[in-house]
């Protein structure tokens, strides 16, 4: 799996794995009720925005992933 944080991460690593075709490429907030890009503390300066965002991706990514176990 290749969890991407935005839709420029996204593009990035299609072009340099050409493509997605397994279907292993992702984005963090698609596992949780709000899929989208994790908030930019970079552009914002909200680092708590950014991280509610990625502690609920990662929260629905490893339900995710143990509930299929």
């Amino acid at each position: 799996m290749f969890i991407c944080m935005d839709r420029n991460n996204i593009q990035s690593v299609r072009r340099i794995f050409g493509g997605d075709r397994d279907g292993k490429i992702s984005m963090l907030m698609d596992y949780t009720h709000r899929p989208g890009d994790v908030s930019d503390p970079w552009y914002t300066g909200d680092f708590e925005t950014a991280y509610r965002d990625i502690y609920e991706g990662c929260e629905g990514l490893l339900s995710l992933k143990f509930s299929r176990q």
